[in-house]
């Protein structure tokens, strides 16, 4: 009789034991909410690798955390929808990128903690933190601004190209003349003798006539600032590049490997990865203002020497010599 007892309340222990197990992984289930302000395809290595910073923490989708994609196919407007969207399905945390993606999440919530990677802008200038060591509200995460990094790109592309004199200068809207970073890049071009010719692109419609403006300007080489529409839309940039022969600085190595000529800038992929260092912090109960802005650690300069070869243009020795990396 005592063995009986013994046996079944074995199996009741056991029983309670599993469902305590089951209910507490059930609790240790994290949302996090994934805010693409570009096209999802277009931003595909960098959700990869914001994947992996999340399996070596030991973040499993599907067992321990559910990942919630939304993008916005580079379009400005459906972003307050879909960060709304996000803050009503309760997600622990948001991870995003660009100022347009963050401020629409930050109107979004005040309370969810929101990370952004591989960030642009000026962070503090921008009114998206208070100060780069202590973020303040609900937002931090990995900037790669850096104001002296457009005159550094103008600089490898004058001294690969020395005979250019006019720049196209592609950038996402806005009047360039009014923009304090546009002043300065120009302030360098003249130490440089270069003429920058500002082509503000506001809608995927605006390439054609761009592009158009650009010929009409007799541009001897292109040069482009980050924003997720032109990462959305890079292999149409690259093209123009390519058929009409100009040499073209990129700010992101992904527009050189899909067959841009070169880009010079901070390493985006490692960015993306460590953002899921910074989801882990706070899933851990870490607040946004105790993590510091994080700044750009890793730079690389990849240029693409098949690119180069079939568009007639010859790097010279003393530029190749100083890539991180060469595509041949």
């Amino acid at each position: 009789m005592k063995t009986k007892v013994l046996l079944v309340t074995f199996i009741w222990v056991f029983l309670l034991a599993a469902q305590l197990a089951r209910a507490q992984q059930a609790k240790n289930v994290y949302r996090i909410g994934f805010l693409v302000p570009g096209s999802a395809s277009s931003f595909a290595n960098r959700i990869d690798a914001f994947r992996k910073g999340l399996r070596d923490l030991g973040y499993i989708e599907g067992t321990n955390i559910i990942i919630e994609y939304r993008d916005s196919e580079g379009d400005l407007d459906p972003l307050p929808n879909l960060a709304a969207d996000l803050v009503r399905l309760g997600v622990n945390v948001i991870v995003t990128s660009s100022g347009s993606a963050i401020r629409a999440t930050m109107k979004a919530s005040k309370t969810i903690p929101i990370v952004f990677a591989a960030v642009a802008v000026d962070p503090v200038e921008d009114g998206l933190v208070s100060s780069l060591a202590r973020p303040g509200g609900n937002v931090t995460g990995l900037t790669i601004f850096g104001p002296e990094l457009d005159g550094k790109r103008l600089e490898i592309l004058k001294e690969a190209f020395p005979k250019a004199t006019r720049v196209a200068f592609l950038h996402r809207g806005g009047g360039a003349k009014e923009n304090p970073r546009f002043r300065e890049v120009e302030a360098v071009a003249k130490t440089l003798r270069l003429r920058l010719q500002f082509l503000g692109v506001n809608g995927a419609d605006d390439f054609e006539s761009v592009f158009k403006a650009a010929k009409n300007g007799s541009a001897q080489a292109l040069f482009t600032t980050s924003s997720p529409m032109f990462t959305t839309h890079r292999a149409q940039i690259v093209e123009f590049a390519a058929i009409n022969r100009l040499p073209a600085m990129y700010v992101q190595s992904d527009f050189v490997e899909d067959g841009g000529l070169m880009s010079y800038g901070p390493n985006l992929l490692d960015s993306w990865r460590r953002a899921a260092t910074y989801v882990d912090k706070l899933l851990k109960g870490r607040k946004p203002t105790d993590l510091p802005v994080e700044q750009p650690m890793k730079f690389e300069f990849v240029i693409n020497l098949k690119t180069a070869k079939q568009i007639g243009l010859t790097i010279p020795p003393n530029v190749l010599v100083r890539a991180d990396k060469v595509i041949r």
